[in-house]
């Protein structure tokens, strides 16, 4: 008897193909200069109905399963690579961002879409909902790739936004869906009291859960660190661990993506060598997953869909990118004492990913009359925020003087720090009488402290303050205390011709 398994070999051999060479294409973006995950969107796309492969796939279910693992694999990642320090240094700006700062997002974007698009209130806020929040897949892996080294506050605040963000947006996707459904349905619209609580479960829930089951798993993998190919076994256990954080919040009303973003954080504080041993294996998990997210949410794009209104679509995208991000970040951030330079590059790298095309799914598991075109112009947005945004990372954070140089490159940090190296507790009037300096008000206190009093906020490596006509700035750190601090004096002025 001749069992055929071509309903086996075949799609088997058309899906890890594709895999295959998307990740492929990936290895070498770099090198092209432009993101991987675009990369794999695009392998996506001509693999589909449109491109050369023409691949039917409108499996949405499918796709939503897919995505939503993939996106625990991936802030689970990036939880796990979060330092406490640091977490604690980004958690004040990233909270505001994270909540107020997607509303005030989504808002402006409907506005734009409701003129551009000619969408319904509710649909435009929905489709500003969507694409609302910054993606932390896309966050995650374009710094980490780019090279850039950014200084503590930026970096840490981008980070931990985008992996405390998706709350919000899913939060306010599903409440806009129930209200589109109660409107097109006749009935009566969600009672606010009903909305409140919704919010006040997710983060509760993820709060909980995230925190509680970090901590016994981390008492555990002290328990099990001799096993052999601990890493491997560890990154495996964390991976399921995830899943299972993830699926209990949701199951229970919490936010499964705070939860499992916590669960990284905690562990890593926690259990941190342990930790260390499974990133690497972690990390082609990372890979896995944002290839077969992207590859498969490009394969259920259809361009030709697209033409009619691609224009206004990158319209809102525009407005998305140029107006609603950088003038909601301005709002959350300036109060905050972020600077100007700061601000523009927290703006720039607002990223938009996977996370925006998952929750464009919702409104078709809804059947909402005009989630077509809602999907359409999500993925216009996140194509159009890869390409220009994702692409310019590392040349806008050199515009905007946010880099930390690395250590070994000492022309970079004497550029950046001086060619003076001072204990941070020495005293601000003995810097200035020893290099004749105008000592300004408060010059008793030590350099450190001088220095958190004029910036009034947690100070960061690259922190930097002008000194009479020098400039005194906060060169390292460790545990969040300053250790040593740097001088930059005025270049001699040179003789005259």
């Amino acid at each position: 008897m001749n069992l055929n398994l071509d309903f086996l070999s075949l799609p088997l051999l058309g899906a890890s193909a594709l895999i295959f060479v998307s990740v492929l294409v990936g290895v070498f973006s770099k090198r092209w200069g432009f993101s991987f995950l675009l990369a794999f969107l695009i392998t996506g796309i001509l693999a589909g109905t449109d491109g050369p492969g023409g691949l039917a796939f409108d499996d949405y279910r499918l796709s939503f399963w897919v995505g939503n693992i993939a996106l625990v694999i991936i802030l689970l990642d990036g939880g796990l690579r979060t330092d406490y320090p640091r977490f604690r240094t980004g958690l004040k700006p990233a909270l505001v961002l994270a909540s107020l700062g997607v509303v005030l997002t989504a808002g402006f974007t409907a506005v734009a879409a409701v003129y551009l698009l000619e969408l319904s209130w509710i649909s435009a806020l929905l489709l500003g909902a969507i694409v609302g929040s910054t993606d932390a897949a896309a966050v995650f892996s374009l710094l980490k790739t780019s090279g850039v080294q950014l200084n503590e506050r930026v970096a840490t605040t981008l980070e931990i936004e985008s992996g405390m963000n998706d709350p919000m947006a899913v939060y306010l996707t599903l409440t806009l869906i129930g209200l589109a459904s109660a409107t097109g349905n006749g009935g009566e619209a969600l009672a606010w009291r009903v909305i409140a609580w919704s919010l006040l479960q997710q983060f509760a829930w993820g709060l909980l859960l995230g925190i509680g089951i970090g901590r016994v798993l981390a008492f555990s993998l002290h328990r099990i660190e001799q096993l052999e190919d601990s890493g491997a076994v560890i990154a495996l256990l964390l991976a399921m661990a995830g899943l299972i954080t993830f699926a209990l919040t949701t199951w229970v009303g919490g936010s499964g993506f705070l939860a499992v973003y916590l669960l990284g954080i905690v562990l890593n504080r926690r259990a941190p060598r342990i930790v260390q041993s499974a990133l690497s294996a972690l990390d082609g998990y990372a890979w896995l997953s944002q290839a077969l997210m992207f590859v498969l949410l490009g394969l259920l794009v259809t361009p030709s869909e697209i033409e009619g209104f691609v224009w206004p679509a990158l319209g809102v995208a525009a407005v998305l990118m140029f107006v609603a991000r950088p003038l909601a970040v301005s709002l959350c951030l300036a109060p905050l004492r972020f600077t100007r330079r700061e601000i523009a590059y927290v703006s720039w790298v607002g990223l938009r990913g996977a996370v925006p095309i998952v929750l464009a799914i919702f409104p078709f598991m809804a059947n909402l009359p005009e989630a077509r075109m809602i999907f359409n112009v999500a993925f216009v947005v996140v194509l159009a925020s890869l390409l220009l945004q994702g692409t310019t990372i590392g040349w806008f954070a050199q515009r905007m003087g946010v880099l930390v140089p690395d250590q070994d490159d000492l022309p970079a940090v004497r550029a950046t720090f001086g060619d003076f190296t001072l204990q941070a507790n020495t005293k601000v009037a003995d810097i200035c009488d020893f290099y004749g300096l105008q000592p300004p008000e408060d010059a008793e206190l030590p350099a450190d402290a001088w220095l958190t009093t004029i910036i009034r906020r947690p100070l960061v490596v690259g922190d930097h303050v002008p000194l009479d006509c020098a400039e005194l700035s906060v060169r390292k750190m460790s545990d969040g205390v300053v250790m040593v601090v740097g001088l930059k004096l005025p270049l001699p002025s040179e003789p005259p011709d």
